[in-house]
């Protein structure tokens, strides 16, 4: 492959060669999500419970290893965009280290943490017992975790990304696999329970890690592991932490407001924390997809930038986000006529079901105005601006959204919490549109 093609190929075309692959590999990380809930659920809803409670820390887990992987990403797109193949390598190299370094320190912590934080949710001992048993088996992939996301940036990084949709491929499918056998006990495999859900997704990022590591071996790319690149290097691992940290924040920050509505709306009904954790279950399907389009945009601004052509940063962003808004309007139009049965997929519950179709429908009037700030934060940190971008994740989940649910739910009650999350995307995209935009399309 000409490793140019960036900087030359047409922008819609490249914008789709990149970012097709990552949007259909989404998509089928979106269907785990919901076979695996599915699966979950037919356990009993205390498990939904369970799975609900810890998905906050599971978040933030993935989050320190893709939000770092950003980082890795981001070096390397700049430094292969500006011919610099000895910092490309560095980066490559240092980056891949320090997530490995991360999952054990990630592992060591996050076990035994588990029962006291599931405890600040909920009384019932089966939930946190639930709880226990599906993170202690998850978490102890971290460094597993860490490696296959850190192969994923590295191959986006130099626009491999068929590589990468064929490893994500593999996981999630043989995830989905797995699912149904661990956990019932399907032929000769033992019948885990919620277990078997924790052991499923673990051994699909095992599977992931290894076609890594073949296409590695099989497929050269541009950059490359080497013991000589190991060296610490201050400024490029500054650089990495400048983005990654920023942007593991940024990727983090839902988990923060997922824990915050749990402890708010677990005072009034356990039902509220099913549909909250169901409502980000069905999510996925959309800002999964746009994530995908957001991992092509976002090394193609890199290298771009790195090779001077501002004017093709700013079609390439334009291009994307124009993507995100159709995709954000169907996942609208999808919410409004089809909530009842969406959440029904989940729970048997008739109140839980009413409770979660007006939560659905309210909380996807913000998915519109979001288009502009997801498409936006992904071009700053493509960009190496990591700062700014955090600022947009900060209004979206913390600054407006908060202290909206809070107050809404003090005086309107709990099923008036989901406004919060129309009124955050809007407030954001505002911010945007006056702030961060001129700074994507200038490429200051």
């Amino acid at each position: 492959m000409n490793d140019n093609f960036m900087k030359e190929k047409p922008a819609g075309p490249l914008l789709a060669s990149m970012a097709l692959p990552m949007v259909l590999s989404m998509l089928v990380n979106s269907l785990y999500n919901i076979v695996d809930s599915f699966f979950v659920a037919r356990i009993s809803e205390q498990a939904m419970t369970a799975l609900s409670l810890v998905y906050p820390v599971q978040n933030l887990i993935n989050a320190i290893a893709i939000g770092f992987g950003v980082g890795i990403n981001s070096q390397i797109s700049f430094y292969l965009g500006a011919k610099n193949m000895a910092n490309a390598n560095r980066a490559t190299t240092h980056g891949m280290l320090f997530g490995i370094i991360h999952g054990v320190i990630i592992t060591i912590l996050s076990i035994p943490f588990m029962p006291a934080f599931l405890g600040m949710f909920t009384a019932d001992r089966t939930v946190v017992s639930l709880g226990t048993q599906y993170s202690t088996i998850a978490f102890s992939f971290s460094v597993v975790i860490m490696i296959s996301l850190s192969f994923e940036k590295i191959f986006q990084a130099v626009g491999r990304m068929k590589i990468t949709m064929i490893s994500l491929l593999v996981g999630c499918i043989s995830n989905i696999i797995l699912d149904p056998l661990l956990i019932f006990g399907i032929g000769f495999f033992p019948k885990m329970g919620i277990r078997g859900a924790a052991l499923a997704t673990g051994l699909g990022q095992v599977f992931t890690v290894l076609v890594y590591l073949v296409a590695y071996r099989k497929c050269p790319i541009p950059v490359k592991f080497s013991w000589k690149y190991c060296k610490l290097e201050k400024n490029l691992d500054r650089k990495l932490y400048m983005v990654g940290i920023p942007a593991t924040l940024n990727i983090a920050l839902p988990s923060v407001l997922i824990s915050f509505l749990n402890q708010l709306l677990s005072t009034i009904s356990d039902s509220y924390v099913v549909v909250l954790g169901i409502y980000y279950k069905l999510q996925t399907f959309l800002y999964l997809p746009a994530s995908g389009i957001v991992q092509g945009m976002r090394p193609l601004v890199g290298y771009n930038y790195g090779a001077g052509e501002r004017k093709r940063v700013r079609k390439i962003f334009g291009l994307s986000l124009g993507v995100n808004a159709l995709i954000m309007l169907v996942g609208t139009v999808i919410c409004f006529a089809a909530a009842t049965p969406l959440m029904a997929m989940f729970t048997s519950n008739p109140e839980t079901v009413r409770l979660g179709s007006s939560a659905l429908k309210i909380i996807s009037i913000g998915f519109i105005p979001s288009a502009l700030s997801v498409t936006a934060s992904g071009a700053l940190e493509g960009l190496g601006k990591g700062t700014q971008s955090l600022a947009i994740s900060m209004l979206r989940y913390i600054i407006v959204i908060i202290p909206a649910a809070y107050l809404l739910c003090f005086f309107a009650g709990a099923g008036a919490v989901w406004n919060a999350f129309w009124i955050g995307e809007a407030a954001t995209a505002v911010f945007v549109f006056f702030y961060s935009l001129p700074k994507v399309l200038g490429a200051e």
